[in-house]
């Protein structure tokens, strides 16, 4: 299975943090499954540390090629998943967490996330 994780979840594996819960940790040393990371998680995070948010200081490059180098697959963002944000239901608020619903639901992958907001859209969704 496909497991497109959330920006937290990926921050959280990336540092082994102990935030990261054991059933996120769980599923992506699955061998069974193939972690994927959005590009729209990496803007978050370029985003966020320009803001100088205490919770995403960390070097999006560094983390883009760690990922890719323990084996996590990049998801581009493509106009595709931009139109299927459009449809949501306004349940939050947050255009990065919404392009992340729109990606799974078009790829038909499922979105592993920690935030119970993002839990509750229609679709591939799984909180930890």
């Amino acid at each position: 299975m496909k497991l497109l994780l959330d920006t937290h979840l990926i921050l959280w594996a990336a540092a082994g943090a102990a935030e990261l819960p054991d059933r996120a940790r769980a599923l992506i040393e699955d061998p069974a499954h193939t972690p994927l990371f959005s590009g729209a998680s990496l803007w978050e995070i370029v985003i966020k540390r320009g803001l100088n948010r205490d919770d995403f200081q960390v070097d999006p490059n560094v983390l883009r090629r760690n990922l890719l180098d323990v084996g996590y697959v990049e998801l581009p963002i493509t106009s595709a998943h931009a139109l299927a944000v459009e449809p949501l239901p306004p349940i939050h608020r947050d255009p990065f967490d919404r392009l992340l619903v729109a990606q799974a639901i078009s790829e038909g992958v499922t979105l592993v996330t920690h935030d119970p907001i993002v839990a509750q859209y229609p679709g591939p969704i799984q909180h930890v």
